[in-house]
């Protein structure tokens, strides 16, 4: 079954952790990611664009509305994503317990994906 792990990360936050942390986050990340690609878990991923960048596309009154950054005020940031082929939710729990940005005040989501047929 296919799982996405959504990050979220307060991007302020980020911003203040000294270069030398994020520097060694980001390789983390990166050991992480080979880790399930040789695994034969990983499926894809990327790190986002800051919020600023973000662009909202929704429809008010029959129209469609488009609003530069975020639908919604929050104080943390989806800043990456994983989608990862694990056996269950079990599994899914213990590669996204592995993200580390966790142990910084990072939050992660998992989703089992809705496979559609074409």
């Amino acid at each position: 079954m296919l799982y996405l792990m959504m990050c979220y990360f307060n991007e302020n936050r980020w911003n203040e952790l000294p270069a030398p942390q994020r520097d060694n986050i980001l390789l983390q990340y990166h050991q992480l990611i080979q880790e399930t690609i040789e695994a034969g878990q990983h499926r894809a991923g990327a790190m986002l664009h800051p919020v600023i960048t973000a662009t909202t596309i929704r429809s008010r009154d029959g129209r469609v509305v488009i609003n530069d950054g975020p639908f919604a005020e929050t104080k943390e940031q989806l800043g990456g994503y994983h989608l990862m082929e694990c056996a269950n939710l079990d599994e899914a729990i213990s590669i996204a317990s592995r993200i580390p940005t966790i142990p910084v005040g990072g939050t992660i989501e998992i989703r089992p994906v809705v496979q559609l047929e074409s």
